[in-house]
């Protein structure tokens, strides 16, 4: 089987592009559905405001004037807001990017402008609460130009890797590899803005609007609420703080851009992740000061954990022969194509110990939502079987390009994710 073949049956082939390409964004507008319209029930209920949900998915002129105008001035302080400019790992085809790393900076200025429009009056962060779903339909139908225009973009620009030839499979994975506009080093990438700037920051916003809406019905806004906020803005603060570690991930290194990462980059992220906020506008549930505090701690715990593990991986890719791991030189395997695979630190326990706090994190976000339904529990339990997934796919491609190399680090570093489980 050739190389263009085997890539067309990822994520199902093209039954299965085609099923995630129409279905994902069904998929987010039904938690929208059973959050706010089911009664946080996951499943269909017979007193469900089916009415009211489809009602409220027809876009309007105000949810298309917010998204675009926080599109556009969220690329601008990407382009122009203050920055040290980095370089990212080695291209496929040799040769290396700049980026500029002014995610803190962005975020400041996001947060205080939203900020000074809401207590202006000029804006509510209410409208994010009322108009959840126009919005998310005119997010939508974004992704879907946005993603046709990467499509064409990339093939113009020959700048894609492994490419299928099936317009369904290569629109879903995307046909270029860091497009940027203009074309060149000096341009906007588009990759590297989508993966963080709009989505991350805007689920930051949503859920502030989904407090502050629980504050106006209620008077307070509740512990439980107070937790998964502040969780959600530390793990935010922390991804700028330390963002060049972005350009040593997955989905910078080795993937296109095409709808895949565009509708979860921009969609998924800020609409369901948000779900537990959403979940707890309406719902108090009582939480007493130890469990507060477990929680706390599990939270706490995931995030060293998930910094800590990347950070290591960081350092490595960046200098990996004088990196350092725990004050002692970094150990790595060298492989017949020159490549090095740490197996020391974290990266010596397991291949992808970086998912253990990943999931601990999750949880943590879902246990202050107490156990009065499934609902909030689903981010938890789909990221563990994205990071599973992810991990095979990663598997797969270094046994493709390391061969009997990636077999002796398999035996080196025997588990996948948990040491001593799996």
């Amino acid at each position: 089987m050739s190389a263009s073949a085997e890539r067309k049956l990822e994520f199902g082939g093209i039954p299965g592009n085609l099923a995630m390409i129409f279905g994902l964004p069904v998929f987010t507008a039904y938690l929208y559905f059973a959050v706010r319209f089911n009664d946080g029930r996951l499943l269909p209920s017979a007193d469900a405001d089916v009415g009211g949900f489809f009602a409220s998915l027809v876009p309007t002129p105000s949810a298309a004037a917010f998204y675009l105008t926080w599109f556009l001035a969220q690329a601008a302080l990407q382009r122009w807001a203050p920055g040290k400019t980095v370089l990212g790992t080695e291209l496929p085809g040799g040769g290396r990017l700049p980026y500029k790393m002014n995610g803190v900076a962005s975020m400041l200025i996001t947060f205080g402008g939203v900020a000074a429009l809401h207590l202006s009056g000029l804006w509510s962060l209410a409208q994010l609460h009322d108009e959840f779903g126009a919005i998310l339909s005119v997010m939508t139908l974004f992704c879907y130009a946005f993603s046709a225009f990467l499509y064409v973009y990339g093939k113009r620009h020959g700048q894609g890797t492994r490419l299928s030839g099936s317009f369904i499979h290569d629109f879903w994975m995307g046909t270029g590899h860091n497009p940027r506009v203009p074309p060149g080093p000096g341009g906007l990438d588009l990759k590297f803005f989508c993966e963080a700037r709009p989505g991350l920051l805007l689920w930051v916003v949503i859920n502030a609007a989904f407090a502050y809406v629980q504050y106006t019905r209620h008077g307070f806004v509740s512990t439980s609420m107070i937790l998964v906020g502040a969780f959600q803005l530390i793990y935010i603060i922390d991804y700028f703080v330390n963002e060049p570690a972005i350009l040593t991930t997955m989905d910078i290194k080795h993937e296109n851009f095409g709808f895949m990462l565009c509708f979860g980059d921009l969609a998924w992220v800020p609409m369901t992740y948000s779900l537990q906020a959403h979940y707890l506008i309406d719902r108090v549930p009582e939480l007493p000061l130890w469990a507060a505090a477990l929680i706390v701690a599990v939270n706490l715990l995931g995030l060293y954990i998930f910094r800590a593990v990347n950070l290591q991986k960081h350092h490595f890719r960046s200098d990996p022969d004088n990196a350092l791991i725990w004050g002692k030189k970094v150990e790595y395997m060298t492989t017949a194509q020159g490549g090095k695979l740490l197996v020391s630190g974290f990266w010596g326990w397991s291949r992808h110990f970086n998912y253990v706090g990943d999931i601990l994190m999750a949880l943590s976000w879902s246990l202050p939502c107490a156990f009065g339904s499934v609902l909030p529990y689903f981010y938890p339990i789909y990221f563990a079987i994205l990071l599973i997934h992810r991990e095979r796919r990663d598997h797969h491609f270094c046994s493709q390009k390391y061969g009997e190399d990636w077999a002796r680090y398999c035996e080196r570093v025997p588990y996948r994710i948990v040491p001593g489980i799996y």
